[in-house]
């Protein structure tokens, strides 16, 4: 009996805590539920809608990076692009694919070339209706189907990260290759381009959309905030002194800068300005990945020969113009998206805005020296920090060492003047020198100026 009576209380002590248990699940599951609610999902929007290169590569990272600082669920990639450098689609699919968070592309018109390379990377590819994918041969600055090893990197590439997101990898290759044939889909010699429905019908879409909303509507998200990512304030100055017209204009200021102080050492102002231009030349293209460390050590090594041309080696030789055409060389490259000394994907636009820019630049640089310089040194500004006034004889200063006038004293040769040599008058050795005439040991000489350390002498007839 008594064990019974312990076992009935257990019982209804469970049933209490039973009911308690619910009473809390009831009360608190409304409470979780708007919590939830009240949370939206955060979606983050970058727009891919220019020529891939070494700009939008770094507009990709900061996108992604302000992604995983606002701790964004989704990543919204808005594609309409028709490629651009392979390189830079490399660095943006290797970014997207090492991203934790699913990111989904939209493509609303064209993704070709590079702009397909970087969709198959994405976790999931949408089309808007009339949107096309593929054409992803490599081609150079021309048009013209670039070397295979180009063609067989493309290859490979889009191979692995087809097979990487579960996509035929036959056919991405095929997209590439317009030797490939591919049963059922393409023939040999053509290359792989699909539209909407087709891209659908081969599985390199998960579905026709209209918006970026209806992508969120067809993986269930429907409370979210949308965050459009564009450049900061400091980037958008950045992206300005990548102009090529601003970027002459920083090269004049550096080339000028530079020879002016060349020309007059320790005004400092000319030097300070040609350093500040540099900077604001060098950090833009260096931060999009154009300038290469290589090409500012050849910048460097440039002035330094320049330099070593005015100060150590009497003349214009080897040094003088191997440092100018380091420091141009290097300016023009900076601005080219060349890979060493290979422009197979340089555009000739690119390259003639490159020299104009540069070449404009330098010649302004001297037509500034030429004309402004002279201005410049008679400005009441210049006089201020450099030294300006001469002593002009006519005002009565003079370089006369002696303690008296030795004018129009008479003595000899004591050695030959050819033009210059030594005299002697009343016993005392001067050092002398004629205008240009020859006068033999013991010759009859008379003084005719006494300014500075030596005596100017003529023969005495």
């Amino acid at each position: 009996m008594q064990n019974y009576g312990i076992n009935k209380s257990k019982k209804v002590i469970l049933k209490k805590i039973y009911i308690l248990a619910a009473f809390i699940a009831l009360t608190t599951a409304p409470l979780l539920s708007s919590a939830q609610e009240a949370e939206p999902s955060k979606v983050m929007v970058m727009k891919i809608r220019a020529e891939i290169d070494p700009r939008m590569n770094r507009y990709v990272e900061l996108a992604l990076e302000h992604a995983t600082e606002t701790e964004a669920d989704y990543v919204i990639v808005d594609m309409d692009t028709y490629g651009g450098a392979v390189t830079d689609a490399k660095d943006i699919v290797e970014n997207i694919m090492n991203f934790k968070k699913p990111v989904w592309v939209f493509i609303n018109k064209d993704a070709a070339s590079a702009g397909a390379l970087i969709s198959i990377s994405c976790d999931s590819i949408y089309m808007a209706p009339g949107a096309n994918i593929g054409a992803a041969t490599v081609v150079t600055s021309d048009g013209a189907a670039a070397p295979d090893k180009y063609q067989s990197y493309m290859r490979s590439t889009m191979r692995s990260i087809a097979e990487e997101n579960g996509r035929n990898p036959q056919i991405a290759e095929a997209m590439v290759d317009q030797s490939l044939e591919v049963d059922s889909v393409s023939k040999a010699g053509q290359v792989i381009t699909f539209s909407t429905t087709e891209a659908i019908k081969y599985g390199f879409c998960e579905g026709k959309v209209n918006s970026i909303n209806e992508i969120l509507e067809k993986n269930g998200v429907t409370n979210y905030t949308i965050d459009e990512y564009e450049l900061g304030t400091t980037e958008k100055v950045i992206a300005i002194f990548l102009n090529p017209f601003i970027s002459g204009i920083l090269i004049l200021v550096i080339i000028g800068g530079i020879w002016f102080e060349l020309q007059t050492p320790g005004v400092g102002f000319p030097i300070a300005a040609a350093i500040l231009a540099s900077i604001l030349y060098f950090v833009p293209y260096y931060l999009n990945g154009l300038a290469a460390n290589w090409e500012i050590i050849c910048f460097v090594i440039g002035i330094i020969l320049i330099a070593m041309e005015v100060f150590v080696i009497p003349g214009f030789g080897v040094a003088g113009v191997l440092g100018i055409t380091l420091t141009l060389g290097s300016l023009i490259l900076v601005m080219l998206n060349n890979d060493i000394f290979n422009f197979s994907f340089v555009g000739m636009n690119a390259l003639l805005v490159a020299v104009i820019a540069t070449l404009g630049a330098f010649l302004g640089s001297l037509i500034l020296l030429f004309v402004g310089g002279v201005k410049l040194t008679e400005s009441k500004a210049f006089a201020s920090i450099a030294l300006t006034d001469t002593m002009d004889k006519k005002e009565g200063y003079t370089s006369n060492f002696k303690k008296e006038s030795m004018i129009g004293r008479k003595g000899k040769a004591y050695t030959v003047l050819r033009p210059s040599g030594k005299v002697i008058i009343e016993d005392e050795i001067y050092d002398a020198y004629t205008r240009g005439d020859y006068i033999s040991n013991g010759e009859k000489i008379i003084v005719t100026s006494d300014e500075g350390t030596s005596l100017k002498v003529k023969l005495d007839q």
